[in-house]
């Protein structure tokens, strides 16, 4: 999950070498960390959220496939 978050991120930014995606676990759920250069903060948020929400998206349908949960964190 981790990889594809990546993945979609580099592709949506103009500066993909300084993204970073962290992992982590709190209970039984993925904690995804997103971090991109601030000039590329609006392209991975979107217009009200909405790239933002179907990064989520995928995210959620990815975890369920592995009958786990995930989330996705912006980190600024």
């Amino acid at each position: 999950m981790k990889e594809l978050v990546e993945y979609i991120a580099k592709l949506l930014v103009d500066s993909p070498d300084e993204v970073s995606v962290g992992e982590g676990m709190v209970g039984r759920t993925t904690i995804i960390e997103l971090s991109v250069a601030p000039d590329d903060l609006g392209q991975v948020i979107g217009r009200q959220g909405r790239t933002a929400r179907a990064l989520r998206t995928v995210l959620a349908a990815a975890a369920a496939r592995e009958n786990a949960k995930a989330v996705l964190e912006i980190v600024e």
